[in-house]
């Protein structure tokens, strides 16, 4: 498997990534249904940080999931002449949160800017070969926060695929080397993959731990 790589810069880095999760800001069992008063008081957490250079991802939860299912993006062609069209759409739908996200920020006191990464990435067969990260570093440089999301990005094998935001979270991690990636779901940790009896939850993941355990293949998230 090829693996990301981006851009290097000399500027300054992340103190802290925070990945929203599709789940917290929406109900996935609507449509486009949003969350208001939670996106509204994690905006105004978020903004208390402010000072500190801060990376925000979110995912799509209803605005993108049901789209990227009706579509086929989540895994390869089958037969299907619509994928461009599929891609075009789900990224219109997942932008219209993107957008709620961005003025709750800005309401809260924070200072987002747009990060799409649709034009800086590009994928094989679901999974991303090259990343260019050097937007996110020139925001922060400029004293802004980037926010970015899960998105439909060009795929050199299936056209289009879906870039979640936990795999824009792991590169950012790896390559811009964040003291802290903090991952808002709606459940309470991390659970440990293919593990017999119940499942084991690590409400915090360190290097060790990350290295220890081997995610299986799960589906792919927006």
């Amino acid at each position: 498997m090829s693996r990301p790589t981006a851009a290097s810069s000399s500027g300054i880095r992340p103190s802290v990534v925070v990945k929203l999760g599709g789940s917290v800001l929406t109900r996935k069992r609507g449509v486009e249904a949003l969350r208001p008063k939670i996106l509204a008081r994690l905006a105004g957490e978020i903004a208390t940080a402010r000072d500190r250079p801060l990376v925000v991802l979110h995912g799509a939860g209803s605005f993108g999931h049901p789209g990227a299912r009706r579509f086929g993006l989540t895994g390869p062609p089958e037969g299907r002449n619509d994928r461009v069209r599929g891609a075009a759409i789900v990224g219109t739908e997942v932008r219209r949160l993107h957008l709620a996200v961005l003025r709750a920020l800005v309401a809260a006191g924070a200072n987002p800017v747009s990060a799409p990464m649709a034009t800086h990435v590009l994928q094989r067969e679901g999974r991303p070969v090259d990343i260019d990260l050097k937007p996110f570093a020139t925001v922060l440089e400029r004293g802004a926060i980037p926010v970015a999301f899960g998105d439909v990005v060009p795929d050199d094998r299936w056209g289009f695929s879906i870039l979640s935001a936990d795999t824009l979270a792991v590169a950012l991690a790896t390559e811009l080397r964040p003291d802290r990636v903090l991952f808002v779901s709606d459940v309470p940790g991390v659970l440990e993959p293919a593990r017999p009896g119940p499942p084991r939850i690590y409400p915090e993941l360190s290097e060790e731990t990350l290295r220890r355990l081997r995610p299986g293949a799960a589906g792919v998230d927006v």
